[in-house]
Protein backbone atom coordinates (compact mmCIF):
# COMPACT_ATOMS: atom_id res chain seq x y z
CA UNK A 1 0.00 0.00 0.00
CA UNK A 2 2.73 2.42 1.08
CA UNK A 3 4.59 1.99 -2.63
CA UNK A 4 1.15 2.25 -4.49
CA UNK A 5 0.82 5.45 -2.61
CA UNK A 6 4.33 6.53 -3.72
CA UNK A 7 3.55 5.88 -7.39
CA UNK A 8 0.33 7.68 -7.29
CA UNK A 9 1.70 10.57 -5.54
CA UNK A 10 5.28 11.29 -6.83
CA UNK A 11 6.84 13.59 -9.40
CA UNK A 12 7.89 10.88 -11.55
CA UNK A 13 9.05 10.55 -14.94
CA UNK A 14 9.35 6.94 -16.48
CA UNK A 15 12.33 6.33 -18.07
CA UNK A 16 12.84 2.88 -19.73
CA UNK A 17 16.41 2.31 -21.28
CA UNK A 18 19.34 -0.78 -21.15
CA UNK A 19 20.87 -0.89 -17.91
CA UNK A 20 24.98 -0.27 -18.61
CA UNK A 21 25.78 -2.42 -15.96
CA UNK A 22 23.72 -5.45 -17.13
CA UNK A 23 23.20 -4.80 -20.69
CA UNK A 24 25.68 -7.99 -21.63
CA UNK A 25 23.22 -9.78 -19.50
CA UNK A 26 20.24 -8.80 -22.06
CA UNK A 27 17.98 -7.62 -18.81
CA UNK A 28 16.43 -3.53 -18.65
CA UNK A 29 15.75 -1.17 -15.68
CA UNK A 30 12.79 0.75 -15.44
CA UNK A 31 13.32 4.22 -13.60
CA UNK A 32 10.61 6.37 -12.21
CA UNK A 33 12.96 9.46 -11.31
CA UNK A 34 11.98 11.94 -8.78
CA UNK A 35 14.46 14.88 -8.46
CA UNK A 36 17.48 13.38 -8.36
CA UNK A 37 15.86 9.07 -6.42
CA UNK A 38 15.63 6.11 -8.55
CA UNK A 39 12.91 3.37 -8.32
CA UNK A 40 13.86 0.62 -9.68
CA UNK A 41 12.37 -2.83 -10.54
CA UNK A 42 12.71 -5.16 -13.17
CA UNK A 43 11.18 -5.62 -16.16
CA UNK A 44 11.03 -8.87 -18.22
CA UNK A 45 13.70 -8.84 -20.82
CA UNK A 46 12.99 -7.72 -23.92
CA UNK A 47 14.85 -6.82 -27.14
CA UNK A 48 15.34 -3.38 -26.56
CA UNK A 49 15.56 -2.53 -30.39
CA UNK A 50 12.05 -3.57 -30.14
CA UNK A 51 11.17 -0.65 -27.87
CA UNK A 52 11.91 1.72 -30.57
CA UNK A 53 8.49 1.03 -31.96
CA UNK A 54 5.66 3.29 -30.60
CA UNK A 55 3.31 0.55 -30.68
CA UNK A 56 5.35 -1.56 -28.38
CA UNK A 57 6.20 0.73 -26.36
CA UNK A 58 2.63 1.44 -25.85
CA UNK A 59 2.18 -2.08 -24.63
CA UNK A 60 4.86 -2.36 -22.27
CA UNK A 61 3.68 0.73 -21.08
CA UNK A 62 0.38 -1.11 -20.37
CA UNK A 63 0.56 -4.25 -19.87
CA UNK A 64 3.75 -4.36 -17.81
CA UNK A 65 3.18 -1.77 -14.20
CA UNK A 66 0.73 -4.30 -13.62
CA UNK A 67 3.38 -6.66 -12.52
CA UNK A 68 5.39 -4.13 -10.35
CA UNK A 69 7.11 -6.23 -7.78
CA UNK A 70 6.40 -4.29 -5.10
CA UNK A 71 9.54 -5.53 -2.97
CA UNK A 72 12.20 -4.50 -5.57
CA UNK A 73 11.19 -0.96 -4.77
CA UNK A 74 12.91 1.40 -1.84
CA UNK A 75 11.01 0.99 0.68
CA UNK A 76 10.04 4.86 2.15
CA UNK A 77 8.80 5.54 5.23
CA UNK A 78 6.61 8.29 6.03
CA UNK A 79 4.81 9.64 9.66
CA UNK A 80 1.30 8.51 9.42
CA UNK A 81 -0.13 11.49 10.61
CA UNK A 82 0.90 13.41 7.44
CA UNK A 83 -1.51 12.61 4.38
CA UNK A 84 -0.50 11.76 0.89
CA UNK A 85 0.43 14.90 -0.80
CA UNK A 86 -2.47 15.47 -3.96
CA UNK A 87 -1.49 18.33 -6.08
CA UNK A 88 -4.15 19.49 -8.54
CA UNK A 89 -5.45 22.66 -10.38
CA UNK A 90 -8.98 23.80 -11.01
CA UNK A 91 -10.35 26.74 -12.23
CA UNK A 92 -13.80 25.70 -10.39
CA UNK A 93 -13.53 28.34 -7.45
CA UNK A 94 -12.69 30.84 -9.37
CA UNK A 95 -15.35 30.32 -12.33
CA UNK A 96 -17.97 29.72 -9.49
CA UNK A 97 -17.26 33.01 -8.46
CA UNK A 98 -18.22 34.94 -11.72
CA UNK A 99 -20.85 33.44 -12.17
CA UNK A 100 -22.42 34.23 -8.76
CA UNK A 101 -23.47 37.25 -10.11
CA UNK A 102 -27.22 38.05 -10.72
CA UNK A 103 -26.94 38.79 -13.69
CA UNK A 104 -24.26 35.67 -15.06
CA UNK A 105 -26.33 33.06 -12.92
CA UNK A 106 -28.52 31.78 -16.28
CA UNK A 107 -24.97 31.80 -18.76
CA UNK A 108 -23.35 29.20 -15.94
CA UNK A 109 -24.47 26.25 -17.48
CA UNK A 110 -24.75 27.97 -20.99
CA UNK A 111 -21.92 26.14 -23.39
CA UNK A 112 -22.12 24.85 -26.45
CA UNK A 113 -23.19 21.37 -26.59
CA UNK A 114 -25.90 22.32 -24.08
CA UNK A 115 -26.98 24.47 -26.55
CA UNK A 116 -26.39 21.91 -29.31
CA UNK A 117 -28.78 19.65 -26.91
CA UNK A 118 -31.51 21.56 -26.62
CA UNK A 119 -31.79 22.45 -30.55
CA UNK A 120 -31.10 18.94 -30.83
CA UNK A 121 -34.60 18.56 -28.95
CA UNK A 122 -36.90 21.08 -30.61
CA UNK A 123 -39.79 19.32 -32.36
CA UNK A 124 -41.54 20.71 -35.78
CA UNK A 125 -44.16 21.99 -33.31
CA UNK A 126 -41.49 23.81 -30.52
CA UNK A 127 -40.65 25.51 -33.97
CA UNK A 128 -44.49 26.19 -35.07
CA UNK A 129 -45.37 27.14 -31.89
CA UNK A 130 -42.17 29.84 -31.02
CA UNK A 131 -42.89 30.97 -34.47
CA UNK A 132 -46.30 31.93 -33.94
CA UNK A 133 -45.28 33.98 -30.61
CA UNK A 134 -42.59 35.53 -32.37
CA UNK A 135 -44.69 36.82 -35.42
CA UNK A 136 -47.48 37.71 -32.65
CA UNK A 137 -45.37 39.99 -30.83
CA UNK A 138 -44.18 41.52 -33.68
CA UNK A 139 -47.92 42.54 -34.94
CA UNK A 140 -48.72 43.76 -31.91
CA UNK A 141 -45.67 45.88 -31.50
CA UNK A 142 -46.32 46.84 -34.48
CA UNK A 143 -49.99 47.71 -34.18
CA UNK A 144 -49.28 49.38 -30.87
CA UNK A 145 -46.22 52.13 -32.45
CA UNK A 146 -48.66 52.30 -34.97
CA UNK A 147 -52.01 53.55 -32.86
CA UNK A 148 -49.33 56.08 -30.74
CA UNK A 149 -48.24 57.52 -33.51
CA UNK A 150 -51.65 58.40 -35.05
CA UNK A 151 -53.74 61.40 -33.63
CA UNK A 152 -56.91 59.89 -33.98
CA UNK A 153 -56.23 57.62 -31.46
CA UNK A 154 -55.46 60.76 -28.70
CA UNK A 155 -59.16 61.98 -30.24
CA UNK A 156 -60.91 58.70 -29.76
CA UNK A 157 -58.84 58.24 -26.62
CA UNK A 158 -60.55 61.73 -25.08
CA UNK A 159 -64.00 60.23 -24.67
CA UNK A 160 -64.28 60.73 -21.37
CA UNK A 161 -64.51 64.54 -21.86
CA UNK A 162 -67.57 63.50 -24.01
CA UNK A 163 -69.25 61.62 -20.96
CA UNK A 164 -68.19 63.36 -18.14
CA UNK A 165 -65.92 65.78 -18.56
CA UNK A 166 -66.82 67.88 -15.75
CA UNK A 167 -66.95 65.61 -13.17
CA UNK A 168 -63.29 65.09 -13.31
CA UNK A 169 -62.39 68.99 -13.86
CA UNK A 170 -64.36 69.37 -11.11
CA UNK A 171 -62.77 66.66 -8.86
CA UNK A 172 -59.39 67.36 -9.46
CA UNK A 173 -60.26 71.45 -9.04
CA UNK A 174 -61.65 70.17 -5.35
CA UNK A 175 -58.98 68.17 -4.46
CA UNK A 176 -56.41 71.07 -5.38
CA UNK A 177 -57.83 73.35 -3.75
CA UNK A 178 -57.53 71.41 -0.49
CA UNK A 179 -53.83 70.44 -1.35
CA UNK A 180 -53.55 74.04 -1.48
CA UNK A 181 -55.35 74.83 1.94
CA UNK A 182 -52.45 72.19 3.61
CA UNK A 183 -50.00 73.52 1.53
CA UNK A 184 -50.44 76.91 3.24
CA UNK A 185 -51.02 75.74 6.43
CA UNK A 186 -47.70 74.25 5.68
CA UNK A 187 -48.32 70.37 6.34
CA UNK A 188 -48.53 69.51 2.38
CA UNK A 189 -46.83 66.52 1.23
CA UNK A 190 -44.80 66.38 -1.51
CA UNK A 191 -47.97 64.40 -3.64
CA UNK A 192 -50.01 67.27 -2.53
CA UNK A 193 -47.86 69.79 -3.98
CA UNK A 194 -47.83 68.21 -7.41
CA UNK A 195 -51.51 67.56 -7.31
CA UNK A 196 -51.96 71.66 -6.87
CA UNK A 197 -49.90 71.99 -10.21
CA UNK A 198 -51.49 69.42 -11.74
CA UNK A 199 -54.55 70.31 -11.26
CA UNK A 200 -53.97 74.28 -11.71
CA UNK A 201 -52.33 73.06 -15.65
CA UNK A 202 -55.44 70.97 -16.50
CA UNK A 203 -58.04 73.76 -16.12
CA UNK A 204 -55.71 75.98 -18.15
CA UNK A 205 -54.33 73.65 -21.07
CA UNK A 206 -56.98 70.66 -20.80
CA UNK A 207 -60.49 71.65 -19.42
CA UNK A 208 -60.70 74.86 -21.86
CA UNK A 209 -60.09 73.12 -25.19
CA UNK A 210 -62.09 69.75 -24.10
CA UNK A 211 -65.20 71.84 -23.29
CA UNK A 212 -65.25 74.16 -26.52
CA UNK A 213 -64.28 71.00 -28.81
CA UNK A 214 -65.36 68.17 -27.15
CA UNK A 215 -62.12 65.90 -27.48
CA UNK A 216 -58.56 66.37 -26.80
CA UNK A 217 -56.04 66.47 -29.56
CA UNK A 218 -52.41 67.76 -30.36
CA UNK A 219 -51.51 70.84 -28.59
CA UNK A 220 -53.46 70.68 -25.14
CA UNK A 221 -51.68 67.59 -24.10
CA UNK A 222 -48.30 68.74 -25.29
CA UNK A 223 -48.42 71.98 -23.29
CA UNK A 224 -49.64 70.40 -19.95
CA UNK A 225 -46.37 68.50 -19.57
CA UNK A 226 -44.21 71.52 -20.98
CA UNK A 227 -46.28 73.52 -18.26
CA UNK A 228 -45.09 71.02 -16.01
CA UNK A 229 -41.53 70.99 -16.82
CA UNK A 230 -41.12 74.73 -17.33
CA UNK A 231 -42.70 75.30 -13.45
CA UNK A 232 -40.60 72.54 -11.92
CA UNK A 233 -36.74 73.85 -13.34
CA UNK A 234 -36.70 75.75 -9.95
CA UNK A 235 -37.18 73.52 -7.86
CA UNK A 236 -34.83 71.18 -10.01
CA UNK A 237 -32.32 73.87 -8.84
CA UNK A 238 -32.85 72.93 -5.44
CA UNK A 239 -32.18 69.57 -5.85
CA UNK A 240 -29.18 70.12 -7.99
CA UNK A 241 -27.90 72.97 -5.31
CA UNK A 242 -28.70 70.54 -2.41
CA UNK A 243 -29.82 67.24 -3.19
CA UNK A 244 -33.84 67.98 -2.40
CA UNK A 245 -36.65 69.85 -2.86
CA UNK A 246 -37.25 72.24 0.19
CA UNK A 247 -36.54 75.84 0.37
CA UNK A 248 -34.36 76.91 2.81
CA UNK A 249 -34.78 79.11 5.39
CA UNK A 250 -33.90 83.32 4.45
CA UNK A 251 -34.28 86.75 5.41
CA UNK A 252 -37.91 87.39 4.86
CA UNK A 253 -37.27 91.24 3.16
CA UNK A 254 -36.13 89.12 -0.11
CA UNK A 255 -40.36 87.46 -0.08
CA UNK A 256 -41.66 90.04 -2.10
CA UNK A 257 -45.05 89.89 -2.84
CA UNK A 258 -47.44 92.50 -4.41
CA UNK A 259 -50.98 92.51 -2.52
CA UNK A 260 -53.12 89.42 -1.95
CA UNK A 261 -55.76 91.31 -4.71
CA UNK A 262 -53.33 91.83 -7.12
CA UNK A 263 -52.18 88.12 -7.35
CA UNK A 264 -55.59 87.11 -7.26
CA UNK A 265 -56.23 89.23 -10.14
CA UNK A 266 -53.26 87.99 -11.98
CA UNK A 267 -54.58 84.45 -11.55
CA UNK A 268 -58.10 85.26 -12.48
CA UNK A 269 -56.46 86.92 -16.09
CA UNK A 270 -54.52 83.72 -16.97
CA UNK A 271 -57.31 81.65 -16.73
CA UNK A 272 -59.58 83.68 -18.56
CA UNK A 273 -57.00 84.82 -21.09
CA UNK A 274 -56.52 80.68 -22.05
CA UNK A 275 -60.24 79.82 -21.71
CA UNK A 276 -60.33 82.82 -24.35
CA UNK A 277 -57.85 81.23 -26.65
CA UNK A 278 -59.54 77.68 -26.31
CA UNK A 279 -62.54 79.38 -27.52
CA UNK A 280 -60.88 81.97 -30.19
CA UNK A 281 -58.95 79.09 -31.76
CA UNK A 282 -60.17 76.89 -34.41
CA UNK A 283 -61.04 73.36 -33.75
CA UNK A 284 -58.66 71.35 -32.90
CA UNK A 285 -58.30 68.75 -35.62
CA UNK A 286 -58.11 71.98 -38.07
CA UNK A 287 -55.13 73.26 -37.11
CA UNK A 288 -52.33 71.64 -38.95
CA UNK A 289 -49.51 70.05 -38.44
CA UNK A 290 -46.21 68.74 -39.64
CA UNK A 291 -43.96 71.76 -40.95
CA UNK A 292 -45.93 73.91 -40.21
CA UNK A 293 -45.30 73.46 -36.67
CA UNK A 294 -41.75 73.65 -36.60
CA UNK A 295 -41.85 77.51 -35.18
CA UNK A 296 -43.75 76.10 -32.14
CA UNK A 297 -41.02 73.31 -31.46
CA UNK A 298 -38.50 76.18 -31.35
CA UNK A 299 -40.23 78.60 -29.10
CA UNK A 300 -41.04 75.84 -26.67
CA UNK A 301 -37.30 74.96 -26.68
CA UNK A 302 -36.12 78.29 -26.66
CA UNK A 303 -38.73 78.95 -23.65
CA UNK A 304 -36.81 75.85 -21.40
CA UNK A 305 -33.59 77.08 -22.42
CA UNK A 306 -34.44 80.15 -21.01
CA UNK A 307 -36.13 79.49 -18.12
CA UNK A 308 -33.52 76.47 -16.79
CA UNK A 309 -30.14 79.65 -17.51
CA UNK A 310 -31.62 82.30 -15.83
CA UNK A 311 -32.60 80.01 -12.94
CA UNK A 312 -29.53 78.27 -12.86
CA UNK A 313 -27.56 81.53 -12.79
CA UNK A 314 -29.60 83.50 -10.11
CA UNK A 315 -29.19 80.27 -7.52
CA UNK A 316 -25.39 80.35 -8.80
CA UNK A 317 -24.85 83.89 -7.09
CA UNK A 318 -27.73 83.97 -4.42
CA UNK A 319 -27.84 82.38 -1.31
CA UNK A 320 -30.48 79.76 -0.14
CA UNK A 321 -31.37 80.29 -3.88
CA UNK A 322 -33.66 83.06 -3.01
CA UNK A 323 -30.85 85.79 -1.39
CA UNK A 324 -28.73 87.40 -4.45
CA UNK A 325 -25.11 87.68 -3.29
CA UNK A 326 -24.12 89.97 -6.64
CA UNK A 327 -25.48 91.52 -9.08
CA UNK A 328 -26.16 88.58 -12.12
CA UNK A 329 -25.28 89.77 -15.41
CA UNK A 330 -24.80 86.53 -17.51
CA UNK A 331 -26.81 84.47 -19.51
CA UNK A 332 -30.31 85.82 -20.02
CA UNK A 333 -29.72 88.61 -17.94
CA UNK A 334 -27.28 89.97 -20.46
CA UNK A 335 -30.40 90.51 -22.93
CA UNK A 336 -33.18 91.55 -20.39
CA UNK A 337 -32.99 92.41 -16.14
CA UNK A 338 -36.31 89.70 -15.59
CA UNK A 339 -35.38 86.97 -17.85
CA UNK A 340 -37.45 84.63 -15.78
CA UNK A 341 -41.15 86.72 -15.91
CA UNK A 342 -39.91 87.08 -19.64
CA UNK A 343 -39.93 83.14 -19.99
CA UNK A 344 -43.12 82.39 -18.08
CA UNK A 345 -44.86 85.23 -20.65
CA UNK A 346 -43.09 83.70 -23.38
CA UNK A 347 -44.80 79.80 -22.60
CA UNK A 348 -48.26 81.72 -22.50
CA UNK A 349 -47.51 83.04 -26.08
CA UNK A 350 -46.20 80.20 -27.73
CA UNK A 351 -49.39 77.95 -26.28
CA UNK A 352 -51.49 80.70 -27.40
CA UNK A 353 -50.03 80.43 -30.67
CA UNK A 354 -50.17 76.67 -31.13
CA UNK A 355 -54.23 77.34 -30.95
CA UNK A 356 -54.18 80.25 -33.28
CA UNK A 357 -55.41 83.09 -30.71
CA UNK A 358 -53.66 86.23 -31.20
CA UNK A 359 -56.36 88.35 -29.67
CA UNK A 360 -56.28 86.29 -26.44
CA UNK A 361 -52.52 86.59 -26.93
CA UNK A 362 -52.84 90.61 -26.77
CA UNK A 363 -55.21 89.78 -23.37
CA UNK A 364 -52.56 87.79 -21.76
CA UNK A 365 -49.56 89.38 -22.15
CA UNK A 366 -51.26 92.95 -20.97
CA UNK A 367 -52.17 91.01 -17.69
CA UNK A 368 -48.59 89.60 -17.51
CA UNK A 369 -46.93 92.78 -18.17
CA UNK A 370 -49.18 94.86 -15.69
CA UNK A 371 -48.88 92.39 -12.75
CA UNK A 372 -44.72 91.40 -13.40
CA UNK A 373 -44.03 95.41 -13.87
CA UNK A 374 -45.09 95.76 -10.41
CA UNK A 375 -43.49 93.02 -8.88
CA UNK A 376 -40.04 94.00 -11.57
CA UNK A 377 -40.27 97.39 -9.59
CA UNK A 378 -40.36 95.91 -6.07
CA UNK A 379 -37.77 93.96 -6.78
CA UNK A 380 -34.77 96.70 -8.25
CA UNK A 381 -35.87 99.15 -5.37
CA UNK A 382 -34.34 96.40 -3.14
CA UNK A 383 -31.47 95.53 -5.41
CA UNK A 384 -30.91 98.93 -5.37
CA UNK A 385 -30.97 99.39 -1.98
CA UNK A 386 -29.01 95.98 -1.43
CA UNK A 387 -26.41 96.84 -4.10
CA UNK A 388 -26.68 100.47 -4.69
CA UNK A 389 -23.95 101.51 -8.19
CA UNK A 390 -23.44 98.19 -9.36
CA UNK A 391 -27.05 97.69 -9.59
CA UNK A 392 -27.53 101.18 -11.16
CA UNK A 393 -25.04 100.75 -13.55
CA UNK A 394 -26.57 97.27 -13.95
CA UNK A 395 -29.88 98.92 -15.17
CA UNK A 396 -27.92 101.57 -17.30
CA UNK A 397 -26.30 98.67 -19.58
CA UNK A 398 -29.53 96.50 -20.08
CA UNK A 399 -32.25 99.12 -20.56
CA UNK A 400 -35.17 96.36 -21.34
CA UNK A 401 -37.29 94.72 -18.60
CA UNK A 402 -38.91 92.13 -20.22
CA UNK A 403 -38.99 91.99 -24.02
CA UNK A 404 -35.63 92.80 -25.69
CA UNK A 405 -36.01 96.10 -27.79
CA UNK A 406 -39.58 96.63 -26.77
CA UNK A 407 -40.07 96.61 -23.16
Amino acid sequence: MESTSVLLHSKAIRICSPSAGNAGKGSNRCSFRHFNKHLQFQIPNTNFRALQNPKHIKSLYLFSLPRIQTSSLIKLSRPHFVSSLKCSYSSSASSDSFYNQPLLKPFKSLSFDNLKDTLLKISPIDVVKWSGVLSFATAATKWIVNLLLNPFFWMYLSWTWLFWPWLVAISLAVYGFYCFYKHSAGKASVFEQLAIVTSVFAWLTLVPPAHFNGYLEGWPFVFFFVYHYFFFFNVSVRRRLYGDYYMRPHDPKWDLNTPKWHRLLFCAGVLVGHWLAAFEGPELHLIPGGWNNVGIWILIVVTLLMQYNSTLYLAKYSEKVVVPTAVVQFGPYRWVRHPIYSSTMLLFATYFVALRAPMSLLFLLLVCVIYYAQKAKMEEDLMIETFGERYLEYMSKVQFKFIPFVF
